[in-house]
């Protein structure tokens, strides 16, 4: 028996394989993986020694927690082909983006837990944001363990699955707001003579060091901002820039439009 089986090995699959792997919260011939492209999944079995299954199936049968890292169009058939291996022992997880946790369990015929959990991209390099949220049924010891597994993507956040829409809008959707304000601060220094990708290196440089700085000070963002503004400053004066185009309302209306959007999507 296997400690644990992945179905769908994209990206965010094989970020979760890497991570356990790595971090040595399981050996590798502790882990089975499934993919519908047989290539894809001997690429993943020689880069991580991890076991291949033959079908969806035999690999329900052999573990114990199954991720299905399979894409949301994919959920049914998928479903279909493991739930007469599902016993009461076994717990699913779910990263599928959208997909409550009543409607993969309206699918299944026996009573088992199943986890939602929302990363996002960071995840690929182990700086993930990973909310998750379980049953109330669920012990300790599992929600623990599962909250290990996970670790290997990042930083984990348990809450209540009614928080996962806007989670989806903030931290899952975020990372393009990010990216997409990265490279606008960096053609803004492009605009004003800077090669590109010095622009870039400092742009990124820059949000990543305030983000640690942000992180490990503990203080209000408003503070840390405070303290860059001097009066009559460059700084405040490319602030009310930013206030006149309404950048902060941009933000809050780019989550609160995600977070509908992905209310919707989970309706479909």
């Amino acid at each position: 028996m296997f400690k644990l089986g992945i179905i769908g090995v994209g990206n965010m699959g094989e970020a979760i394989i890497k991570g356990i792997i790595n971090k040595k919260i399981l050996s590798s011939d502790q882990v089975l993986i499934y993919d519908k492209i047989e290539k894809k999944a001997k690429n993943i079995s020689e880069s991580y020694g991890v076991g291949i299954a033959k079908s969806n199936s035999l690999l329900s049968k052999l573990s114990e927690i199954i991720i299905l890292a399979v894409k949301p169009q994919d959920l049914e058939k998928t479903v279909n082909e493991i739930k007469d291996n599902l016993t009461e022992d076994k717990i699913l997880v779910s990263i599928l983006a959208g997909v409550s946790s009543s409607k993969i369990k309206s699918l299944l015929k026996v009573n088992i837990p199943v986890i939602r959990v929302m990363p996002n991209t960071p995840a690929l390099v182990g700086e993930g944001s990973i909310a998750v949220s379980f049953e109330d049924n669920l012990n300790n010891e599992k929600k623990e363990y599962i909250k290990s597994l996970l670790s290997a993507l990042g930083k984990v956040y348990e809450v209540e699955e009614k928080l996962m829409d806007v989670i989806t809008g903030l931290s899952g959707s975020g990372p393009a707001y990010v990216f997409t304000f990265i490279d606008a601060l960096a053609q803004g220094g492009v605009k004003k003579g800077l090669p590109y990708q010095l622009a870039l290196d400092l742009a990124i440089q820059t949000v990543l060091g305030s983000a640690k700085l942000l992180q490990e000070t503990g203080e209000h963002p408003m503070v840390l901002r405070d303290k860059v503004t001097s009066p009559a400053g460059t700084t405040i004066y490319g602030l009310h820039s930013l206030e006149k185009h309404n950048f902060r309302n941009a933000v809050i209306s780019a989550v609160e439009e995600a977070t509908e959007r992905s209310k919707e999507l989970g309706k479909n």
